[in-house]
């Protein structure tokens, strides 16, 4: 479980999600369109995810890249979509709701909007999910908000197998030479932006 954020990385870590956060906030909303466009475009080519069935997304929010046109994406098979559901118990995880455009939602403790549905789903129940990035880098190490949602959900996967896939999505400007890696990071499968899809250290996907 995350500790406080004390050492010296962790201030670094601090610093760079200042600066990320601002530059994404200061795209222009033409930006933000195009970019979400050429995100899908590169999603939906993607072998893994036309294969998949079922897919966790994220609403975006403070600037993060949008990556709900992929439910429209002709190309995948993805029969079911979802969104995070905030828990408390566990200890602030993320549960996964079924979604799609237009369902009735609710804003959670941090102003997030999140289905109403009350069946949830673990995340190692589904295909792959698409984690929003603070910052990454090309070892595919990630800089999230700071809270560890994710890294607490997903834990499971520090011990290995191959389910979900994750995929971290973020803007191109994001990307930083190097991250400091805290021994509570997830390792990504892929990172996606909307000039690329690799996986990390292995070139373009």
């Amino acid at each position: 479980m995350p500790s406080p954020d004390t050492s010296v990385p962790a201030l670094h870590r601090q610093q760079l999600r200042r600066e990320l956060r601002a530059a994404r906030r200061g795209l222009s909303v033409f930006q933000q369109k195009n970019a979400a466009a050429q995100l899908a475009r590169r999603l939906g080519q993607l072998p893994a995810l036309k294969a998949a069935r079922h897919i966790a997304l994220y609403w975006p929010m403070d600037g993060e890249i949008d990556p709900r046109r992929l439910v429209r994406d002709s190309r995948l098979t993805a029969r079911h979509f979802y969104l995070p559901v905030l828990r408390a118990f566990p200890a602030s995880t993320l549960r996964f709701v079924r979604w799609h455009p237009g369902m009735p939602l609710h804003r959670n403790r941090f102003g997030i909007p999140e289905p109403a549905g009350r069946r949830t789903l673990p995340a190692r129940t589904l295909d792959a999910i698409l984690l929003p990035l603070t910052g990454f880098d090309e070892h595919g190490n990630r800089l999230g908000m700071g809270g560890g949602f994710y890294d607490r959900t997903l834990s499971f996967r520090r011990q290995g197998g191959r389910k979900p896939l994750l995929i971290g999505i973020a803007h191109a400007c994001q990307q930083v030479a190097s991250l400091p890696v805290a021994a509570w990071d997830v390792p990504l499968g892929m990172i996606a932006t909307d000039r690329r899809a690799f996986r990390p250290d292995r070139g373009r996907a």
